[in-house]
């Protein structure tokens, strides 16, 4: 017999100003969607006490510099009573001289809540808070709160629950990393169920339930969020989305090690149609000394890392890496979806029009960083979202992407 217990709360977390203020009332139709809250609320206001300064953004994110040792990631089993990293990893070969590695703590990746110059204390990290307006919004069970669906994420063979791709990937080998350069767009998402993204993802495992995955990229989502702002967001499940991993530093796992980079904030500025393009690059590798997975952003800051004991699979190698942009489609009114990918224009538009991928490479089992051979193209709805690549010496291997989602060809 299920028992569904249904009590309407009227329930306040402490302040937090901006977009946060405010009392949520709520209906929870379980003890477990109750404890989500209070575990939600519980986690709020630890990093506030935690915060040695807070920083409200004009975009109106509320940031906590908290110390780096009480971040959310050592909250996990795994993870508790241990600090952050100190001995930096062995980054993969020839991507970085020793000039660049000198001015990388000089390095600046343009965020809208450090536009006029702030940072975090050193010691701490940047926490981009999660308000009551968040929770709010939220429509799903809290208890995946920061979750992607269960079955999102990676591309399997056809469309899956609405989620679609145009994507690059490779397979078949052993891979430690994967780097790719990726411009930046305001891209419009039609309603707070949809998002669209762009991403790197690192893949071990099958396609069942014990999939593992570490991503990265930007992404425009409303409903976790609250705009339409491009933000840089980081990802992990061992399980296939079932129960374990998250976004960005909303569950315990990923250590972020970086004062100036907020995960979760906005990305300013964007790419504009026709005129200046903003790209961001991305590298993910493990580190050959102590096994974790680290997210640096090109050849300058490390963000942070993937402990090696969040994983079955990545605790040894990946499998298969892909690159592109995933949106989801909830065929509002029966037809497809307006969201855009990446721009919003089909890949034949090209430069300064469409977005693309460009250096798209992969680390070997040497820790050498290398172009991504037989990089296969793909897109699960042609008409919708495209893809199409090439090659070239200033480039590597690229590829443009993306589209407009409804048209007259995708009805």
């Amino acid at each position: 017999m299920l028992l569904v217990v249904s009590c309407a709360l009227s329930v306040s977390a402490s302040g937090g100003g901006g977009r946060g203020n405010g009392t949520r009332t709520a209906e929870f139709r379980s003890g477990d969607e109750l404890r989500a809250y209070q575990s939600i609320v519980a986690r709020m206001d630890k990093m506030k006490k935690a915060s040695v300064k807070t920083i409200q953004s004009a975009d109106g994110d509320i940031i906590h510099c908290v110390p780096a040792h009480l971040q959310p990631a050592f909250d996990h089993p795994t993870l508790r009573g241990q600090k952050p990293e100190v001995v930096h990893p062995i980054r993969p070969f020839s991507i970085i001289s020793a000039d660049a590695a000198e001015e990388e703590g000089d390095a600046v990746f343009p965020q809208a809540w450090s536009d006029g110059g702030e940072s975090c204390p050193g010691g701490t990290v940047p926490i981009r808070r999660t308000t009551e307006s968040d929770l709010r919004r939220y429509s799903g069970s809290l208890r995946r709160y920061g979750m992607k669906p269960r079955a999102s994420g990676v591309r399997r063979d056809s469309t899956s629950d609405g989620h679609e791709h145009a994507v690059g990937y490779v397979t078949g080998d052993q891979f430690y990393g994967a780097k790719a350069s990726l411009n930046v767009w305001p891209a419009r998402v039609a309603s707070a169920a949809e998002f669209s993204l762009s991403q790197i993802w690192v893949i071990s495992g099958t396609f069942g339930n014990d999939l593992n995955t570490i991503e990265a990229g930007w992404q425009v989502s409303p409903q976790l969020y609250g705009d339409n702002s491009p933000r840089f967001f980081t990802y992990w499940t061992s399980d296939a989305y079932q129960a374990t991993g998250c976004y960005n530093l909303h569950c315990s796992g990923f250590v972020q090690t970086n004062r100036r980079i907020a995960i979760g904030a906005a990305i300013s500025p964007a790419s504009a149609y026709n005129g200046r393009q903003f790209d961001i690059s991305l590298l993910i590798w493990k580190d050959p000394r102590r096994g974790h997975w680290w997210l640096q952003l090109g050849s300058g800051p490390l963000v942070g890392y993937w402990p090696s004991s969040l994983f079955s699979h990545l605790g040894g190698h990946a499998n298969m890496v892909q690159f592109g942009g995933e949106v989801v489609n909830t065929r509002p009114s029966g037809s497809h979806t307006p969201t855009q990918m990446g721009s919003g224009h089909f890949p034949r538009e090209g430069f300064n029009r469409a977005a693309y991928f460009r250096n798209v490479q992969v680390v070997d089992w040497d820790n050498n960083l290398l172009p991504a051979r037989d990089l296969r193209l793909v897109a699960d709805h042609p008409a919708c979202y495209g893809i199409q690549g090439g090659y070239n010496r200033a480039w590597g291997n690229y590829f443009y992407y993306g589209g407009p989602g409804r048209n007259v060809h995708c009805p």
